[in-house]
């Protein structure tokens, strides 16, 4: 008889597991608040209309429409009982074998509630589509805009130089020269101010000396006003207040300054750590328990290498799914388990057109093959043969004619304007 496997979250790890695991062993549910897979790595340019949110988001039904041992539930979880073995949620209990735990993690805005309110984060496909349409809207209110109203409309903050807000702003940058001004020929663009704060010394922190250096000295060429040691204290929706002193009057915050996991209730307090990540052991285990695991994101592993946890990227999760996959196939044939261990190969960011750097374990550039070798690397990890030749596509268009058509605000028509004018 197969045993019953209970997977929360689609994401990379998810994901993966449900494609590894033995089907012939396996009976799999898998649970996610949402009905598709989202390729987080790309959000910012269907942020930044460059591409279409269909091209990076991919149906979960239709991912497994051709196996009937993979079930899939569009569901909150509200509880995990451990001991009673199962979940409860929103569409009804789900009772396990194996339980595996992969619901990845969320902005953090690290309890300041009115930040949280007004900001933007970019953490799934809404939040990029949100993004999309707010920008548009306020360029579509400067127009009109008084001059008392227009600097503020015209100020974009990002908070955080990690990949996700050097991406961001290098992406910004690259759209207020070569395309806005063609579509909104009424606003000065460069009046057009884009700000990136950074709590650390740098751009790219967790990256080697020279992406560090060539990401931040690249943006500032590129016209991005680069605020390091410096962190956003409030924001109100209208003016940021910056640990410096500093206020800059906004229309629009985006917030890529950290995250946190999605925790789930039933398990005790004390197997939670910072940042709402579960311990689990070598096996991706939760401690104290032999049928319930944590992958990816939400799974805080202690190892000689990795004395923190490991880093919160795809790679990890994906490795951590395809080995448990052979675990769990080697514990029902009575089999020793394998340790996970992560082997870094390499962290990478691009910054615009011709400008990306990378860190590769054996040799780190930058420039355009740095470019190349991202946009490669981005492509070959797309799902789809489909999705990979239209976002190929888009890119060449995108190359060729510095333009795209895909500026569309997708709002109801009498949507409330939520722009504040101060």
């Amino acid at each position: 008889m197969k045993k019953k496997l209970l997977i929360i979250g689609g994401g990379f790890a998810g994901l993966q597991l449900a494609k590894k695991i033995d089907k012939g062993n396996f009976e799999v549910v898998l649970i996610d608040r949402l009905n598709h897979h989202q390729f987080q790595p790309l959000f910012y340019q269907v942020a930044t209309s460059q591409i279409e949110p269909s091209s990076i988001s991919f149906p979960l039904r239709h991912i497994f429409n051709r196996t009937r041992d993979v079930q899939i539930r569009m569901a909150d979880v509200l509880n995990i009982s451990p001991e009673g073995g199962f979940a409860e949620t929103t569409v009804g209990r789900f009772e396990y074998d194996y339980l595996v735990i992969a619901t990845g993690c969320k902005t953090n805005f690290f309890k300041n509630e009115e930040i949280e309110r007004n900001a933007f984060a970019l953490k799934t496909t809404y939040d990029a589509i949100a993004i999309r349409n707010h920008i548009l809207k306020v360029f579509e209110k400067a127009i009109s805009a008084t001059e008392s109203q227009k600097q503020h409309l015209l100020n974009l903050i990002i908070v955080g130089a990690g990949p996700t807000g050097v991406e961001l702003a290098g992406a910004f940058a690259e759209i207020k020269k070569e395309i806005l001004p063609k579509d909104y020929p009424g606003i000065d663009f460069s009046r057009f101010t884009i700000y990136l704060v950074e709590g650390g010394k740098g751009t790219l922190n967790n990256m080697s000396e020279l992406a560090q250096r060539t990401s931040q000295k690249v943006l500032e060429k590129m016209g991005v006003k680069v605020i390091t040691e410096t962190f956003v204290k409030n924001y109100n929706g209208y003016t940021a207040e910056l640990s410096n002193g500093q206020k800059v009057q906004s229309a629009t915050v985006i917030w890529a300054a950290g995250v946190m996991g999605n925790k789930i209730s039933g398990f005790d307090n004390t197997l939670w750590v910072a940042n709402n990540r579960i311990k689990v052991n070598r096996y991706n285990q939760v401690e104290g328990y032999e049928n319930i695991f944590a992958l990816g994101d939400i799974a805080y592993m202690e190892t000689e290498r990795y004395p923190k946890a490991h880093p919160q990227v795809a790679n990890v999760a994906i490795n951590q799914a395809r080995l448990l996959a052979k675990n769990l196939k080697g514990i029902l044939a009575g089999k020793k388990l394998q340790e996970y261990e992560y082997k870094d190969y390499g962290t990478m960011a691009t910054i615009g057109r011709n400008k990306a750097v990378v860190d590769l374990p054996f040799i780190r550039f930058a420039g355009y093959p740095a470019w190349v070798v991202w946009m490669f690397l981005h492509l070959m990890l797309i799902l789809s043969v489909r999705n990979k030749l239209i976002i190929f596509i888009n890119w060449a268009w995108s190359y060729l004619t510095k333009d795209s058509s895909l500026r569309l605000i997708l709002t109801p028509a009498r949507a409330a304007d939520k722009i504040s004018d101060g």
